[in-house]
């Protein structure tokens, strides 16, 4: 198999499975307006709460970690019985992260990738990705703050890998991830801080 094969289409095909916005598409469906122009101009599961109520946000919610899914499994059929499949499978989750946070069909204007990310982590890190869950959760019941139940899930995930003694490449990646995570949330961070951070 060639460097093309093993990492090129994989990541350009996760990256467009990534871009794919499904609360954008079910918010057209149902409203029939860009779910950007509304709420906290995010085009993510906790936007699309706000403007199409939990049961649509949940199923949004779903479809975006299936699609991060999608993608890890995708880099794993395609590296085939390469030593660096691993790799290529988290490299391919990054992808459809990024396609979330970016997507090409939309101008590059997504969402946060949380939910994209609960399905690379759970493919790739199952154990890390259900202890990281659990903290998140009990965040958010305590605070009322999906923000922070966000980033501490991708804040876990990365120190539960290393603890679990996963690929030291693999754990690097994963703060890749944590730290596009804080970036997205940066203005929630600001708003949390200031004490304007909206609770659910």
């Amino acid at each position: 198999m060639t460097m093309l094969q093993t990492w090129g289409i994989p990541i350009v095909i996760s990256y467009l499975l990534g871009s794919i916005s499904f609360s954008y598409l079910l918010t057209k469906w149902l409203k029939g307006v860009d779910i950007r122009d509304y709420g906290s101009g995010n085009a993510g599961a906790t936007n699309t709460s706000r403007v199409l109520g939990k049961g649509p946000a949940l199923v949004v919610f779903l479809l975006d970690a299936l699609k991060g899914m999608a993608a890890v499994g995708f880099g794993y059929w395609m590296a085939g019985n390469s030593p660096d499949v691993k790799l290529v499978m988290m490299v391919c989750g990054i992808a459809a992260i990024i396609g979330h946070n970016w997507p090409v069909f939309l101008g590059f204007r997504g969402g946060k990738g949380i939910a994209t990310t609960v399905g690379v982590t759970c493919l790739i890190g199952f154990t890390a990705a259900v202890v990281a869950g659990i903290c998140a959760i009990l965040f958010i019941l305590f605070t009322r703050y999906v923000s922070v139940g966000s980033l501490v899930y991708t804040s876990i995930v990365p120190v539960m890998m290393w603890l679990l003694d996963y690929p030291t490449a693999v754990v690097w990646l994963m703060l890749i991830v944590s730290v596009m995570a804080l970036w997205r949330h940066k203005q929630n961070v600001i708003n949390l801080f200031k004490g304007n951070e909206r609770k659910i």
